[in-house]
């Protein structure tokens, strides 16, 4: 559309809605936690930003909710600890928000020789090695060992890395030579990860929990030749230049108000229930941003539009050829226990267990297993997950009295449960899977989950499952995609197209702000930020 017939095309229609006057500087499409970012950073800057949310009320996927009638309980529902947030986002908005490291990092139940066992990463690296030697029989700790010496060197390339992801993008070369560490660069963005694990580890269930990293919200086999899995497990060690990964105090939800906050007082418009339908551009300076609410229809218009969305709801919203589907794999549970479960494993205290990353049937052979069965069309018979208890490092998400009394909160997510799997019978499939997996967790437990399940005011077990058709419907990921698409590595693509922040579209006032961008995924608002950058030309 050239210019001219552009503003003959919206000359006269001006905004409705309530969504202001006049002309803005940006519109923001979505109202997520990157959408958040860059209308923070746009109105810090003198912008005069107006942001559109479907929904009635802004968060996105980075939201906290009391799922449970009539209890005082605040979930992180759908995403569940903050790892790749950078602190420069944190302190340039001047946000109120904090997280706590969790005293573990992970527990591993298994049966060794018909004894109930199980590795504990935490407590202290004796603690650890003690696990390690208990776990393997070994008791010089040599899988131990070879523990440190991988994690080592995944921390040095996250020194380096890291620090890039809120920086232009960097050329391949440039990144490979920043890291400076041939054999590390061949390992992670060359061969497939599977061949590091088993090249640095003998004993199955820790191969496993090395290779969760690259599986979770990814569908892949551990040799998958598109390294899909190598992205994956890249941005899960590389978070804040160390890897960790931490519990958000307040739950998500508190990111979400500190970013309305920021993006508000620097004086960015906020609408909620404000579904935008459709985008049109003269690819330049001008665009219109057409959406709809309660009470009518109406545009907005600006010289730029950042669309916090997927790629996908991009392609529609402009009406161009849509990308290349995608496939989430993740199965999502909630739940509120009266008491944490027994173990059988006595060693441990289950306060230890839960505290971290609690892996369920992620050996290295059960996870191969899995993907073939879901590869197949077929549910896993041992549906591998992991559970992290936000309670146990942040009580305030509990109201007092539930605190109090020993409640806790557990959020479970699955591994190798693609879209695809739900589509003949979502509900059946999604209880089917949900028992199965629960089942796997009952295996290492003294007493049943069931037993330790809280129940709301109706009467009803605390307990919720997402499916990735459940997240596409609430949330429109696509596919129930939680990164949008697969992620990609943290360097430009000569063929991608997506600019020098990794944010650019075929339209030069077109920007990409959602996780699908270049360096997107997780919670993090490094699209958020990367695309304000690009808007300002930074």
């Amino acid at each position: 559309m050239s210019r001219a017939s552009f503003s003959r095309a919206v000359d006269g229609t001006g905004t409705a809605g309530g969504a202001g006057d006049g002309r803005y500087d940006a519109v923001i499409v979505g109202g997520g936690h990157n959408g958040l970012v860059a209308a923070a950073y746009l109105a810090r800057a003198g912008r005069r930003v107006l942001l559109l949310e479907r929904l009635g009320h802004t968060g996105g996927a980075a939201v906290s909710t009391r799922p449970f009638a009539g209890v005082d309980a605040r979930l992180s529902r759908y995403s569940y600890l903050v790892s790749l947030l950078p602190r420069k986002i944190v302190s340039d908005l001047g946000l109120a928000f904090a997280v706590r490291k969790r005293t573990v990092s992970s527990y591993t139940p298994t049966v060794r020789g018909g004894r109930a066992t199980g590795l504990l990463v935490g407590g202290g690296e004796d603690r650890t090695r003690d696990s390690f030697a208990r776990l393997t029989g070994d008791p010089a700790a040599r899988e131990y060992d070879r523990w440190r010496e991988f994690y080592a060197t995944t921390a040095r390339v996250a020194e380096r890395v890291f620090p890039t992801l809120t920086e232009p993008l960097p050329t391949r070369a440039a990144l490979r030579e920043r890291i400076g560490d041939d054999a590390a660069w061949r390992m992670l963005f060359e061969e497939p990860i599977g061949r590091a694990v088993e090249e640095h580890f003998s004993d199955d269930l820790v191969r496993g929990v090395v290779l969760t990293d690259a599986l979770i919200g990814t569908f892949a086999d551990a040799h998958d030749p598109s390294l899909v899995q190598n992205r994956c497990f890249l941005y899960h060690v590389i978070g804040g230049g160390t890897g960790d990964w931490d519990v958000p105090v307040g739950g998500m939800g508190a990111l979400t108000a500190a970013l309305t906050e920021a993006a508000r007082t620097a004086g960015a418009e906020i609408r909620t229930g404000h579904e935008v339908v459709r985008i049109e551009t003269d690819g330049a300076a001008e665009a219109a941003v057409h959406f709809r609410t309660a009470d009518g229809e109406g545009l907005a218009e600006a010289r730029q539009v950042l669309v916090n969305a997927s790629p996908q709801a991009l392609a529609a919203l402009l009406g161009d050829p849509p990308p290349a589907p995608a496939e989430g794999a993740q199965l999502k549970v909630n739940m509120l226990l009266r008491r944490l479960p027994r173990l059988r494993d006595t060693a441990v205290d289950p306060r230890e267990a839960f505290a971290g990353t609690f892996h369920i049937a992620e050996g290295y052979g059960d996870l191969a297993e899995a993907y073939a069965s879901s590869a197949a069309g077929e549910l896993p018979a041992a549906p591998p997950s992991e559970i992290y208890c936000h309670s146990l490092t942040d009580p305030t998400i509990l109201g007092p009295d539930l605190a109090a009394r020993g409640y806790q909160t557990l959020t479970l997510f699955g591994l190798h449960a693609p879209a695809r799997l739900f589509e003949k019978d979502h509900d059946g499939t999604r209880e089917r899977l949900l028992a199965a997996t629960l089942a796997q967790l009952d295996a290492h437990l003294a007493e049943p989950l069931a037993d330790c399940l809280a129940e709301d005011a109706d009467g009803r077990p605390c307990i919720e499952a997402k499916t990735p058709l459940d997240l596409e419907r609430e949330l429109r990921l696509p596919g129930g995609h939680i990164f949008h698409r697969d992620l990609s590595f943290p360097y430009a693509e000569a063929a991608a197209g997506s600019g020098r922040w990794g944010v650019a579209t075929r339209h030069a006032n077109v920007l990409l702000c959602g996780a699908g961008a270049v360096r997107g995924g997780g919670v993090s608002g490094i699209p958020g930020h990367n695309a304000a950058m690009a808007a300002l030309g930074r």
